[in-house]
């Protein structure tokens, strides 16, 4: 991948979700790398590049699963959403709950997108290619670092 590419990173513990989001990645026009976590642990030490990923770079999307070992993903998007240099980065809650209760909370936490996952193949190819469409060629985002601009 060039410096020009977008990464995004997959908070997710299903080897199989993960195998398949990243196929439907590659199916799309956009350029991307995937960073994957499969906790929600390793998620927050990759996202504030603690001693074991002190090169980790800053994610253009953050795809993030509900129910993670170890650090809940409702407890990571509360994180990411009140820590200064992490809140800009777009999150999409990519979740099988269709629990209205997980939906108020993730919306309340400020996630940017909340959305269901398919059990049906081509679905989720057709879910997956939307939001890297949406998120990383048609959406606005701020620059990488989250700083924001000169007053």
């Amino acid at each position: 991948m060039d410096e020009t590419s977008k990464v995004i990173f997959l908070v997710e513990d299903n080897r199989g979700d993960i195998r398949l989001i990243q196929e439907a990645l590659k199916t799309t026009a956009v350029q991307c790398r995937v960073v994957i976590a499969r906790d929600g642990m390793e998620a927050m030490a990759y996202l504030r590049q603690d001693e074991d990923h002190p090169d980790a770079v800053r994610p253009d999307l953050i795809l993030l699963d509900l129910n993670l070992p170890k650090k809940d993903g409702r407890e990571v998007l509360a994180e990411i959403k009140a820590d200064p240099q992490l809140r800009h980065i777009p999150v999409v809650v990519l979740t099988t709950s269709r629990n209205e209760e997980d939906i108020f909370k993730s919306y309340d936490l400020h996630v940017n997108c909340y959305i269901s996952k398919s059990r049906n193949l081509s679905q989720l190819f057709k879910i997956v290619r939307g939001i890297e469409e949406f998120w990383l060629e048609t959406a606005t985002l701020p620059p990488l670092e989250g700083q924001s601009p000169a007053q």
